[in-house]
């Protein structure tokens, strides 16, 4: 049993090494070829930098410069905080009126979010960009209220399994020693829901930080995210293509999420796996 238990453990770390390196291996290319030339990038994109491929860090400074990318890690930067801050508080609060609320409306409406979940955004792209139009919502402020609709679903049904599993007396104890909802709410519950809201950060701010569909079709021509700015580097005039500007600000854009998600990344599988199982 013993030296079955190890040939088990022995082929899941190989598994888990080859999906490790098939992941990284992208992340690899990318990071090498910020550093080569434009001829070099699409002759020999597997060869690792040399003294004739090689371009310092000119493809940063030149990507930096262009498209005022600057001004586009700004807005990326509000959008994703601001909605990352909205999904928190408004789905947390959610979340804890479904959970202690016993009514068919708070089930229905724990049900509709759920549901949200499964609806793919192709569904819904084309009327949404419309609407948001028609709304005065095509700006960073509008975004972020499309963001916190799209990351309810989730946010609500991982918030309200771990908030179940929180026992009421504590409620209770804090309402008896006068405190009012809210106060116990952002002093009891909230504080107890911190690992939770770690993981639905990390998530949710991963996703809207790299999202590119949702700002193209919403946003007017006069705000840009990353991902849009980035994509300016693969239209260039007369078919030509700054690839090695293009390869420079993808890693620009993948650093400061990547350093968010290894603060954060010991509360994702804690925090999920409350939500989803307890309850």
């Amino acid at each position: 049993m013993k030296e079955r238990n190890k040939a088990f453990n022995v082929v899941g770390f190989l598994a888990m090494l080859v999906l490790a390196i098939i992941w990284l291996v992208p992340l690899a290319l990318i990071l090498m070829n910020s550093f080569k030339g434009n001829l070099f990038i699409s002759q020999s994109p597997f060869a690792l930098p040399n003294d004739a491929s090689y371009v310092g860090t000119s493809n940063y400074s030149s990507g930096l410069s262009k498209a005022n990318f600057f001004v586009a890690v700004g807005w990326s930067f509000f959008i994703t905080i601001a909605s990352v801050a909205v999904i928190i508080l408004v789905t947390s609060m959610a979340a804890w009126y479904i959970a202690r609320v016993k009514a068919w409306y708070t089930s229905v409406l724990y049900y509709l979010l759920v549901f949200s979940m499964i609806v793919p955004f192709q569904m819904v792209m084309f009327t949404m960009s419309k609407v948001a139009n028609m709304t005065h919502l095509d700006n960073p402020f509008g975004i972020i209220v499309m963001y916190a609709g799209f990351g309810a679903g989730l946010s609500v049904f991982i918030f309200t399994g771990f908030v179940r599993s929180i026992p009421i007396e504590i409620e209770e104890a804090a309402m008896i020693d006068g405190a009012s909802a809210w106060k116990v709410f952002f002093r009891v519950i909230f504080p107890i829901l911190r690992p939770t809201a770690i993981t639905i950060a990390v998530l949710n701010a991963m996703w809207i930080w790299n999202d590119y569909l949702l700002p193209t079709l919403v946003l007017t021509t006069g705000y840009k995210t990353i991902p849009m700015a980035v994509q300016q580097y693969m239209t260039g005039s007369y078919g030509r293509k700054d690839m090695g500007g293009f390869m420079a600000m993808l890693v620009v854009a993948i650093i400061p999420i990547i350093i968010f998600y290894l603060f954060g990344q010991k509360y994702i599988i804690k925090g999920v796996a409350a939500g989803a199982v307890k309850g």
